[in-house]
């Protein structure tokens, strides 16, 4: 019954749209990595007509370098981009002149993972040991604060970069852990293959609760017109998402029949609970803590004030129609 009566509504805007009296507004955004279920509310909300119906014609672009995002956002490639939390501080370093705008996945998915027969056990017997990292300043950061916990220090461990070659790197034991592989994603694949993975997670070894996935835009167009209607259709979407995730994955699979396996179904269910349910808001206190955290590593040397980092777009809107 939704799914025929989403078509109806999807091909009714779709009609609307076609007419000289409607134009939508296109918005484009930049991908993290190739579509997956870490995407499934920006899709959902495709899916079920929500842009549509907010005026937008929103378009996806996945990048060859996942690492490229920010700079070709920060080009004006595009008017959004994926990112995360934990790279905030660093981009302003590195002058890029972006901030939050919205949130897909407002839990860590990061974690150390392990395979169990071998000889990590807990977090201090990686003293000696080598552990493959895949995210530079992001996992340096995280990494300090988890060896932290046990009493560690960096020079203790070995870290060797294994871009995104995470698993392989685990499997051939190159190194005995990994750190950014995702719990919703390498970990499921890890137990699909036959092996047992065991992960320590960041915010229960000395890291503060972060938002994983966010959405970023350049800071001087934070005011966009275009970003609360953006937002009010997303969290349609996740809302959709969240009531229909068969009928939502169904339509995933019938645009990306090559994605239909049973790692990216796995993922599209492990992912749902960790979706930001209201993707406009902003966590003020748990940002200024992250940025504390930062400059505590010393990742960066100041804590910058949230309003420079991050911003809830829809609270511009209400200030502006503020009489």
């Amino acid at each position: 019954m939704f799914h025929v009566k989403r078509s109806v509504l999807a091909l009714l805007f779709g009609l609307c749209a076609a007419g000289p009296a409607v134009a939508a507004d296109r918005l484009t955004i930049i991908l993290d990595w190739f579509v997956n279920a870490n995407h499934e509310a920006l899709l959902s909300a495709q899916y079920s007509g929500a842009y549509a119906r907010h005026g937008l014609d929103v378009r996806f672009i996945a990048p060859a370098d996942p690492s490229s995002p920010p700079r070709l956002l920060a080009a004006h490639q595009a008017d959004l981009c994926i990112g995360y939390e934990p790279q905030l501080a660093l981009l302003d370093a590195a002058g890029l002149g972006l901030l939050r705008v919205g949130t897909l996945m407002n839990t860590p998915l990061n974690a150390l993972i392990v395979l169990k027969d071998g000889p990590i056990h807990s977090l201090a017997d990686l003293k000696g040991r080598r552990i493959g990292s895949s995210v530079g300043a992001i996992d340096e950061s995280l990494l300090r604060a988890m060896l932290a916990s046990v009493g560690l220090k960096p020079s203790d461990v070995t870290v060797t970069e294994v871009n995104f070659q995470i698993e392989q790197a685990l499997m051939s034991h190159s190194v005995d852990a990994v750190l950014g592989g995702q719990r919703t994603y390498e970990f499921i694949d890890l137990q699909q293959r036959g092996l047992h993975p065991a992960e320590f997670l960041p915010e229960e070894h000395g890291v503060p609760l972060y938002d994983e996935l966010i959405l970023l835009a350049r800071r001087d167009e934070a005011d966009d017109p275009r970003l609360p209607r953006f937002l009010a259709a997303l969290t349609e979407g996740t809302d959709t998402l969240i009531n229909h995730p068969d009928e939502m994955w169904q339509d995933f699979i019938r645009e990306h029949p090559d994605l239909d396996t049973k790692l990216n179904h796995a993922a599209w269910f492990a992912s749902l609970p960790r979706l930001a349910k209201a993707p406009a808001l902003l966590d003020r206190a748990r940002y200024a803590a992250f940025e504390r955290f930062m400059v505590e590593q010393g990742s960066v040397k100041v804590a910058l004030p949230v309003s420079e980092i991050a911003v809830d777009p829809t609270e511009a809107k209400a200030r502006g129609a503020a009489p």
